[in-house]
């Protein structure tokens, strides 16, 4: 009893740090998006005409919008615990 007690408390916390590495990565990107866009948009309206700096903040404002909804686990794709249903669906048929 002690033993699974002790597995149970061992995946927890495995899974909150997971949790909690996803959600410190995202804030990190957030932090460098943050940044480096103002500098490229910056350098674009003082070089050019054409805003090509609208390219790259749409294109990593979409991947750090995926990086979010990933990290604070919203799936609008799979829906709530889908992947927990899918482990013990297939944990059944072994």
């Amino acid at each position: 009893m002690e033993s699974n007690f002790t597995n149970d408390q061992n995946y927890k916390y495995q899974e909150a740090k997971k949790k909690v590495n996803a959600i410190k990565g995202f804030y990190g990107n957030a932090m460098a998006y943050c940044i480096v866009i103002p500098v490229l948009a910056y350098i674009n309206y003082r070089t050019t005409d054409f805003p090509w700096a609208i390219f790259p903040a749409l294109g990593w404002g979409f991947g750090l919008l995926i990086n979010g909804f990933c990290a604070y686990g919203y799936s609008p794709l799979f829906g709530k615990n889908w992947e927990e249903r899918k482990i013990k669906e297939f944990m059944q048929e072994s």
